[in-house]
């Protein structure tokens, strides 16, 4: 299959259409941007062949231009000498170099015309690519999204998380013995000299809070 050919496939593909039947969309998707990429690779470096051939031409052209202006001079030359045969001769090698320069200029109109159809398949090649990029991304953001949503769904409703929560509840038992163990060594141990004096002053509050019910007691009865 030739290049210009496998262009045009691709442009006339329909992205969505592959991507629907595809099992895998997001390693369609990159297959088909990868085909693109390497398409247009190809396309480039072809039409960069067919631009220096057709400079080769034009300078063949170009010098074909000479040499029948160069059998021209030698014709007239000829005739000028009264050597009518050799005028026939120089006319005949300009004729043949008329028609290949006309051969030529024609292989270059050719050349023009594929080169400016292969010229629009890219830049449609160039939408698609672009059109298929933002897919890639599209998609590419879709599976990760559902991912992360498989991902929380099983956290909150899978064994895991009874299992995290289960190890929760008996550390939390493991920290109620250590403290049962440090107040149990408290027990019976001689008051330090802060613990009377917060003593003391427990004591005062609670006889101002008594004394002070007394006297909204006493306040409603008289």
């Amino acid at each position: 299959m030739s290049i210009f050919t496998r262009t045009r496939d691709i442009v006339a593909a329909n992205v969505s259409d592959l991507l629907d039947r595809a099992e895998d969309p997001g390693k369609m998707i990159r297959m088909i941007i990868m085909e693109m990429e390497e398409t247009l690779v190809e396309v480039r470096a072809s039409a960069a062949r067919t631009i220096a051939d057709q400079k080769e031409m034009r300078r063949q052209v170009a010098r074909l231009s000479q040499l029948q202006d160069s059998w021209t001079e030698k014709a007239e030359l000829a005739l000028s000498k009264g050597r009518e045969d050799l005028a026939k001769g120089a006319l005949n090698e300009r004729q043949k170099a008329a028609e290949l320069a006309d051969s030529l200029a024609g292989e270059i109109a050719m050349l023009d015309d594929a080169l400016r159809a292969s010229e629009a398949d890219v830049a449609k090649l160039q939408g698609k690519l672009r059109d298929a990029r933002t897919r890639q991304s599209a998609i590419q953001a879709r599976l990760e999204s559902a991912h992360n949503r498989a991902r929380m769904r099983e956290m909150y409703a899978g064994s895991k998380v009874d299992e995290a929560f289960s190890r929760f509840d008996l550390l939390e038992r493991r920290a109620d013995l250590a403290e049962g163990r440090a107040d149990a060594l408290a027990l019976g141990a001689p008051k330090t000299l802060d613990d009377e004096i917060a003593e003391l002053r427990n004591e005062e509050r609670v006889a101002a809070e008594l004394e002070a019910l007394k006297a909204r007691l006493a306040g409603r009865e008289a």
